[in-house]
C-alpha cells in the first residue's frame, strides 16, 4: 500500500515554490553563499524584476526549513550589492541587477437532476454523456467528494473586497470600456511575476493571454491547432475526462498514451502517430503521479524533435511532501502551450486563467479569444493582480496548504482504517487522492452506491480509455476532517455491499 507519511513539523518537506528553491542543492555549510547566488540568478535573469517584493525572511526561512539567520545573511550580502533595498513595512523589493536580461532561460533538467437511487447509478455511469458532471454536481449529496473541488468557504473575501476597492479607488473610467482581448497589461504583469516565482518561467508579460480559466485554454489551442491541420491530440491515460470532453467538443481525436508511477510513457508517444499531447507533469490527474526527470528529458526531446505540448500545470501550487517540480515551459518554451490558472487556489466561478504559448501561435490564439467572449472581464482581472502583488495570494496559498495537510492526513488515516485493501495514489500533493482496488471491484457500481449512500465521488473508469485496476478519485480539500471519516466509513460499507 502506498501510504502518505507527512513531517511532524508541519512544514513542507523539500523547498519553496518561490524560484523553485530546494535547499537539498546546497554544498554542506554552504546555505548562506547558495541561496544568495540562486536570488542574485535569478536578479540578473529577470526570474525577479525590479519592484518585486522577496518574502519575508521568516516566511521563507520556514518554507525551506532552514535557519531564519541563513535567509537575513543572503538578505544583507544582497543588500550591500545593491540588487535589493528594504522599506520596513514595506518589505524587501528587488532594487536592480547588473548585467539585467529579459531574455527567455531554457533550463537544464532540474437536465434534471437526478434523485439518490436508481439515477445515481445513472450519474456515474454516463462517462460518454456531456452533461454527466452537470448530472452529478445536481445530484443530492450527504459530503460531496467530488475532485478538483477547492475549499470554497476559505475564499479570501476581506482581502478580495480590500483589493477590489483599491483598484476601483485608482480606476480610470475608461478601463470600463471595452479592453485587449489578450488581458489587462496590469494581471499579464502580475501573472509574469507569479510564473517567474513560483514556477521558474521567466515570461515577458506581452506573450501572455488571460483566459477563462484552463478549459477554455483547452479549447483555443484545440481550435487553431485544428486550423493548422491537426487531428489529434494524444492525452494521458488515465487522464481527466473533462479536458478530453473539450478537446473531443473541437473535433480532435484523442489517442490515449498510459501513465505509470514514474509518468507518460514517452516510448509508446513516439511510437504513435501523434504530434501534439496534452500533459499534467507538475501534478498528473488523477493518479497524483510527477513526471520523473528521464521521462522529462525524454517528452522534451520529442517536441525539440517537431512535437508540441500542451501543459496543464494542474495543481503545481498545492504541495505537502515533496519538492516543488518546474514547468515543463521553463525547459522549451518554443515547443510548450502552457496553461494555468487561479481555480483551485481561489474560486473556479472566477474564470481566471492565463495561456503562455509559443510566439507563432499567438496572434492566432488572440484572435479566437476575442470572437468567444471580446476578454475576460477586467475588474476581477484588476483585483486579482492586487492580490498577486501585494502578497496576498502567496499568504493565502501558505494558509491553504496547512489546512489541506489536516484533511489529506484525516483521508489517508480513514483508508488506512476502513479500507485496508484499497492502494493510495497521489497523497504528497493536491486536493484529491485516488484510491485503487482489485480487478473484482466495478468501480461504477461502488460510485454509484456510495452516491446512493450520500457521498459523492468520481469512479476512475471515467477517466480511462484503456484497461486500468478500478479505483475512485476522492477530493478532500471541501470537507472537513470528521465529513471525510464518515464518507470513507461509508464508501466501506457500500464496498462490502458490492462484493
Amino acid at each position: 500500500m502506498n501510504r502518505s507519511n507527512p513531517g511532524r513539523s508541519g512544514r513542507s518537506n523539500g523547498g519553496a515554490d518561490f524560484l523553485q528553491l530546494d535547499p537539498a542543492e546546497a554544498p554542506p555549510g554552504g546555505l548562506a553563499n547558495w541561496l544568495t547566488d540562486r536570488l542574485r540568478t535569478a536578479i540578473s535573469t529577470g526570474h525577479l524584476p525590479v519592484g518585486t517584493r522577496l518574502p519575508a525572511t521568516r516566511t521563507l526561512a520556514a518554507d525551506l526549513g532552514i535557519s531564519r539567520g541563513v535567509v537575513t545573511e543572503s538578505y544583507q550580502r544582497l543588500t550591500e550589492d545593491g540588487h535589493i533595498t528594504t522599506h520596513g513595512r514595506g518589505g524587501t523589493l528587488v532594487a536592480g541587477s547588473t548585467g539585467r536580461s529579459h531574455v527567455r532561460i531554457a533550463a537544464g533538467p532540474p437536465g434534471a437532476a437526478p434523485t439518490v437511487g436508481e439515477s445515481a447509478t445513472t450519474s456515474c455511469r454516463s462517462a460518454d454523456n456531456l452533461d454527466i458532471f452537470d448530472d452529478l454536481r445536481a445530484a443530492p449529496a450527504k459530503v460531496d467528494l467530488t475532485p478538483g473541488v477547492p475549499d470554497l468557504a476559505a475564499f479570501p473575501r476581506a482581502a478580495w473586497l480590500r483589493a477590489e476597492r483599491a483598484v476601483l479607488d485608482d480606476l480610470e473610467s475608461a478601463s470600463f470600456g471595452y479592453g485587449d482581448p489578450a488581458g489587462t497589461p496590469a494581471l499579464r504583469r502580475a501573472v509574469a511575476n507569479w510564473l517567474a516565482r513560483n514556477r521558474g518561467i521567466a515570461a515577458d508579460p506581452d506573450d501572455l493571454i488571460i483566459v477563462a480559466g484552463v478549459a477554455q485554454a483547452i479549447g483555443l489551442a484545440a481550435q487553431v491547432l485544428a486550423q493548422r491541420g491537426v487531428q489529434e491530440i494524444a492525452v494521458e491515460d488515465p487522464g481527466s475526462l473533462g479536458s478530453r470532453q473539450h478537446l473531443q467538443n473541437w473535433g480532435m481525436h484523442t489517442p490515449p498514451i498510459p501513465v505509470d508511477d514514474r509518468g507518460l510513457q514517452v516510448d509508446v508517444l513516439r511510437e504513435s502517430a501523434a504530434r501534439v499531447v496534452m500533459v499534467t507533469p507538475a501534478h498528473h490527474f488523477p493518479t497524483g503521479v510527477v513526471l520523473d526527470g528521464e521521462r522529462r528529458r525524454e517528452l522534451i526531446q520529442w517536441a525539440a524533435d517537431g512535437g508540441l505540448i500542451i501543459e496543464d500545470d494542474y495543481d503545481a501550487e498545492h504541495r505537502y511532501d515533496r519538492p516543488p517540480v518546474p514547468a515543463l515551459h521553463a525547459m522549451l518554451p518554443d515547443h510548450v502551450i502552457y496553461a494555468g490558472s487561479i481555480s483551485k487556489l481561489l474560486a473556479p466561478s472566477l474564470r481566471i486563467g492565463w495561456m503562455l504559448p509559443p510566439p507563432q501561435y499567438k496572434d492566432e490564439l488572440v484572435g479566437r479569444k476575442r470572437l468567444a467572449d471580446l476578454g475576460n472581464a477586467a475588474l476581477p482581472q484588476l483585483t486579482l493582480a492586487h492580490l498577486m502583488e501585494s502578497g496576498e495570494l502567496e499568504r493565502h496559498l501558505r494558509f491553504l496548504r496547512r489546512r489541506h495537510r489536516v484533511r489529506r492526513d484525516a483521508m489517508v488515516t480513514a483508508i488506512h482504517n476502513y479500507l485496508p485493501t484499497a492502494t493510495i495514489h497521489g497523497a504528497a500533493a493536491g486536493l484529491h487522492l485516488t484510491i485503487t482496488f482489485d480487478d473484482r471491484t466495478d468501480d461504477t457500481d461502488l460510485a454509484a452506491s456510495a452516491l446512493a449512500n450520500g457521498i459523492k465521488t468520481h469512479p476512475l473508469s471515467w477517466h480511462s480509455q484503456l484497461p486500468h485496476a478500478p479505483g475512485l478519485v476522492l477530493g478532500y480539500a471541501a470537507r472537513t476532517p470528521t465529513e471525510i471519516t464518515e464518507a470513507i466509513a461509508t464508501i466501506a460499507g457500500s464496498l462490502a455491499k458490492n462484493r
